[in-house]
């Protein structure tokens, strides 16, 4: 077995290389995990819980509306809106990177995500050494069969309406994961949340909250290739628009523990993001804007129980270029990190750094399609994901998220 990194893809804006993964001790690995998010490098430290805190939203006039509790964060951290908008966000000092589950803060900055700075975010990482996975503490079913990710037939939104990219800035630079819009119980009809992985949002027990968080439903709808894409409009590579999380929540497992290489905090690794649009949408939400959204299953059967799941991402990572979406299909087995977490889904798929936070779909409990995981982990050399089984702890993320802004 390869080693395992969470799966995200970046371009780096900084000459430094990130280094390869340790061996988890702790969760008797042998191998080094990394998510599977294509995005980041972190740094800082993590901790706790509470509710997610609204971010800005736009107003007709392109200044930045932003709320007066996210607006005193801002002033108690030293932020000047102006400054951050105009570059200040940069700033990655340890102890200016909020943290705390309730200090997510996302103001809009208009253009931003160019189609340039879109099509560029990607995971130049070359991987770690190879080493076998050895030695688990809890249920572990056999390393599944490699299963060939199959490219979704363009336009995407026909075929994957709720499947999008989720576009973010850290430390080591432009990152990109993917992510599933998903119903809202508080607005029937009308989500505008979207599902990911939680290494998407926070960068865990050594960081904080990521930076100019915004979600692009079916990116490339068309399918253009990257050649295609060097001249392509905006509107052409988000046809349904650009979306900015004006709220977001993740696990307190996975701030208190998640990290960047590693299977620590794997098991939590999910996360819900409330978004808005960064133009005007005639007060659409996201569900009417993209016409669809998944219901999430927080009882999904146990792994032997599922006949079937499909994971569905842009994976970004070598040979893949991030720019078309893939999909996998194969029956589920598990892979426990420790005794004391939760056990995971796995599949085999060949999907690498980009796919993190894709949808993972089954049948329901009420017999329609559910989202029942996300990918949060795979080897570096491709081959399998993992993605967590989402019970009560997901649940609450969720139902906390909508909640906020149900009345709004």
């Amino acid at each position: 077995m390869r080693p395992i990194r969470p799966l995200f893809a970046a371009r780096r804006e900084t000459g430094a290389r990130r280094g390869t993964s340790p061996v988890l001790a702790a969760v008797g690995l042998a191998t080094a995990l990394a998510l599977t998010a294509t995005a980041c490098d972190s740094g800082g430290d993590a901790k706790a819980s509470g509710k997610a805190s609204a971010s800005a939203s736009s107003a007709d006039d392109g200044k930045i509306k932003i709320p007066d509790d996210i607006k005193q964060k801002l002033k108690e951290h030293g932020f000047d809106l102006d400054k951050w908008k105009h570059g200040a966000w940069k700033n990655w000092d340890k102890d200016d990177w909020l943290r705390e589950a309730d200090e997510f803060i996302n103001p809009i900055i208009k253009g931003l995500w160019n189609p340039d700075r879109m099509r560029k975010a990607k995971d130049p990482d070359k991987g770690v050494d190879d080493n076998d996975l050895s030695g688990d503490q809890g249920v572990t079913d056999p390393t599944p069969a490699p299963v060939k990710a199959q490219a979704v037939r363009a336009a995407y939104h026909d075929n994957a309406p709720t499947a999008g990219k989720v576009f973010f800035d850290a430390p080591g630079g432009t990152m990109v994961c993917s992510a599933t819009v998903v119903e809202d119980p508080a607005h029937p009809g009308k989500s505008n949340l979207v599902w990911t992985a939680g290494h998407c949002v926070h960068a865990g027990k050594k960081g904080g909250w990521y930076r100019n968080i915004a979600f692009v439903p079916s990116y490339n709808n068309s399918g253009k290739t990257e050649a295609e894409l060097q001249s392509a409009a905006r509107d052409e590579i988000a046809p349904y628009g650009v979306w900015w999380g004006d709220g977001a929540q993740t696990s307190d497992q996975w701030i208190e523990q998640g990290a960047e290489t590693g299977g620590q905090g794997a098991s939590y690794d999910f996360a819900v993001i409330h978004v808005t649009p960064e133009k005007g949408n005639g007060g659409k939400s996201l569900e009417e804007t993209v016409g669809s959204a998944l219901p999430v299953d927080f009882d999904a059967p146990a792994v032997p129980k599922v006949d079937s799941i499909t994971a569905t991402g842009y994976p970004a990572a070598a040979p893949f270029d991030g720019q078309t979406l893939y999909r996998c299909q194969d029956k589920p087995g598990r892979l426990s990190l420790a005794k004391t977490d939760p056990t995971m889904y796995r599949i085999g798929c060949t999907m690498t750094g980009g796919s993190s936070g894709g949808g993972w779909v089954a049948t329901g409990s009420d017999g329609k399609p559910a989202l029942v995981s996300n990918t949060s982990i795979g080897p570096v050399s491709a081959g399998w994901l993992a993605g967590p089984r989402l019970g009560e702890v997901a649940k609450g993320v969720y139902e906390s998220v909508s909640k906020k802004f149900a009345n709004q």
